[in-house]
């Protein structure tokens, strides 16, 4: 693993149902990125066309996401820059191999035919591992996404080091972070679209700015109790259309390294000392617990403890 290593977050204005002029937009910023000197950028979720499956246009144009990923695997060859396309919904059918061990039935007509799927390219091109969004948001989603159901969570071995992938509403989850820091992970990369519609009309009573605490207070916790980097790249837009933003970067001690502090569309850029993950591991010993055998949690861990200093 590098000491050090350079990482954009992409806070994409995500046009609905424009993939191309998306994607388009998105290789400028990781051009950019790259001509910057870093080693990984990082887009938001649904970032080619957006959430609106109730559209008839919807489902089609998701047919077509492969060609994106080749696309997107050119792309960080060319510019020798490792890339997390955000998330891109596929069908189902194109990944009957990676089938979800969830209840649903083969051939089950009223299952889900779509999924929202996240990658890791490495900067030679090489697609080095991907995942499948597991906790899905509302009714909306449950409807149209399969989630990856009971499948562990896994750790991709990368330039970087070991890193995780999770996505949106993953972030809310304690469990899925401890797995993924039980198997080494040391950067835990979250692509994301949230609204300030994830907090409900009594939510904005409380607080009108209740989204924007609920993102800080869980990315900063997330990053002190894993003693992880946590990479998070939320969709932008303009104002008062009813994005967050609020892409950053964050580490244990330091908090946000960088952090867009509105919702306009652009890209944030910071430098990670990777030693100080060791650091606060040497203080707070949180995967050193997690690999202790009289662990008192040692029971809700699915998958085994390996080494606590993140090597594959």
């Amino acid at each position: 693993m590098p000491p050090y290593c350079k990482i954009a977050v992409i806070q994409l204005y995500v046009k609905p149902l424009k993939p191309a002029d998306n994607f388009s937009r998105a290789v400028q910023f990781i051009r950019e990125a790259a001509a910057q000197g870093c080693h990984l950028a990082v887009l938001p979720e649904f970032h080619l066309t957006n959430w609106i499956p109730t559209d008839p246009r919807f489902a089609p144009l998701c047919n077509d996401w492969e060609s994106y990923v080749h696309r997107y695997q050119a792309l960080a060859k060319e510019c020798n820059i490792c890339i997390v396309p955000g998330s891109i919904v596929r069908p189902v059918s194109a990944t009957s191999q990676e089938a979800s061990t969830s209840s649903t039935e083969p051939g089950d007509k009223s299952a889900p035919a779509l999924e929202n799927v996240t990658f890791f390219i490495s900067n030679t091109g090489e697609i080095l591992g991907s995942y499948v969004k597991k906790n899905l948001w509302g009714p909306t989603e449950r409807a149209y996404l399969r989630s990856s159901g009971d499948k562990p969570h896994q750790v991709i071995s990368t330039p970087l080091g070991p890193v995780g992938l999770l996505v949106c509403w993953d972030l809310a989850f304690p469990e899925a972070w401890r797995e993924l820091v039980s198997q080494g992970a040391k950067i835990i990369i979250v692509p994301t679209l949230w609204t300030r519609s994830g907090a409900s009309d009594a939510g904005h009573r409380q607080n009108p700015s209740a989204p924007s605490l609920f993102l800080d207070s869980i990315l900063t916790a997330r990053t002190f109790e894993n003693t992880c980097a946590v990479v998070f790249a939320n969709a932008g837009g303009p104002p008062g259309r009813n994005y967050c933003g609020l892409s950053q970067i964050n580490i244990p001690y330091a908090g946000p390294l960088v952090r867009l502090g509105t919702s306009a569309e652009g890209m944030g850029v910071a430098t990670l000392d990777l030693e100080v993950l060791e650091e606060a591991e040497a203080n707070y010993n949180i995967r050193k617990d997690l690999e202790d055998p009289s662990w008192h949690y040692r029971h809700t861990q699915r998958v085994p403890a390996k080494l606590s200093k993140g090597k594959l």
